[in-house]
């Protein structure tokens, strides 16, 4: 493997650690829009399966395939200390080894003249780590998380709180080192649409929501199905990811783009959990995918996960935030199509993924 070489402060162009995001979802997304926008720059993407590492190599001749997973934390130091650009959206939100090395080699390998800058993909399930206790877990909850008034609250969780201990990493690094290390947390909510990316194209939640209704014939709604979560079209995610990468290209250093309270929420939206539930079940029986009307079921969380896996679960969550950092300080603007939109693109490929 060729060492990365050390750039000159040129951010016309860079060098990046994309992780092994980039064979993902979110990450294929931004390394798309990315390649489009900058095909000069140097991409250099960590990505663990052979099978992942063909596929971008095939849509992408030009990009450094870099062989190695997350647990590989002296490459990901290496990498990370070399790099102008980190972008972590590889099981980001919960590798605490992989977010070390990568603030430990980016402070190690860069200056005020050359600083790092480092995206960070987290998840706003942090949000909803204290419903048990509160006891709104499949209930309507009229909490809502805004990234800007609740910044202080959102940056002091617990650690034990869902990507808490990661997120704190990140931002520990940030704030120990500014002049080094400029560095974001991009926290989407409940991303669907269509990626872009070589390898994954599929989000999670709503999709196994779908799919459980087309296999099932069962509607499923967690607690009275009143939970309340916001939502993001992945295009929108992405365009949120290259604002920050342009600001990176510009030498927009100063906060509140980066350091220790630069959190940023993506959202466009919210939906009713068992009103999405509902929508899918009409509209899966309207284009015939579907033989009889689908009947209701009442799940718990546990038999929730047991019936349909982790994703599940967050049917049952409320996770209303706001994107106030991003549209404020970014101008930042959703544009993807709304969620009702593209709910009879999901259940066609749902259906087209096991018919």
């Amino acid at each position: 493997m060729t060492p990365c070489q050390n750039l000159s402060v040129d951010f016309s162009h860079v060098d990046i650690l994309h992780s092994t995001g980039a064979s993902g979802y979110i990450g294929g997304d931004i390394l798309s829009a990315l390649v489009e926008k900058y095909p000069e720059n140097t991409y250099r993407l960590l990505v663990r399966s052979p099978q992942s590492q063909s596929q971008i190599s095939t849509k992408y001749p030009s990009v450094i395939i870099v062989p190695g997973g997350l647990d590989d934390i002296e490459l990901i130091r290496h990498e990370s200390s070399n790099a102008d650009v980190i972008l972590h959206t590889a099981d980001a939100s919960d590798h605490l080894a992989a977010a070390q090395a990568i603030a430990k080699g980016a402070i190690e390998g860069h200056s005020p003249d050359r600083p790092a800058y480092w995206l960070h993909t987290s998840g706003t399930g942090i949000f909803s780590s204290f419903e048990d206790e509160e006891n709104t877990y499949g209930k309507r909850s009229e909490v809502t998380w805004d990234d800007l008034r609740d910044i202080q609250r959102i940056i002091s969780f617990p650690e034990h709180a869902f990507h808490r201990i990661v997120d704190k990493t990140v931002l520990d690094a940030a704030a120990s080192s500014p002049d080094v290390l400029k560095a974001a947390i991009i926290s989407p909510t409940t991303v669907y649409g269509r990626g872009r990316g070589p390898c994954s194209q599929r989000s999670r939640q709503v999709y196994e929501m779908a799919k459980f209704i087309l296999s099932q014939n069962r509607i499923p709604k967690i607690g009275n199905g009143e939970a309340i979560a916001s939502n993001v079209h992945v295009h929108s995610v992405t365009a949120l990811f290259i604002q920050l990468f342009d600001a990176t290209l510009e030498r927009q250093d100063k906060d509140p783009l980066w350091g220790s309270d630069a959190y940023y929420i993506a959202e466009e939206g919210e939906h009713c959990w068992g009103e999405v539930a509902d929508t899918i079940g009409k509209i899966a029986l309207e284009k015939g995918y579907l033989s009889s009307t689908p009947t209701g079921v009442l799940l718990d969380k546990d038999t929730a996960f047991e019936l349909a896996g982790f994703e599940a679960t967050s049917w049952g969550n409320n996770m209303r935030c706001r994107a106030s950092r991003a549209r404020s300080f970014l101008q930042w603007q959703p544009i993807g199509k709304s969620l009702e939109e593209e709910l009879p693109e999901i259940v066609d490929t749902e259906y087209n993924r096991f018919k």
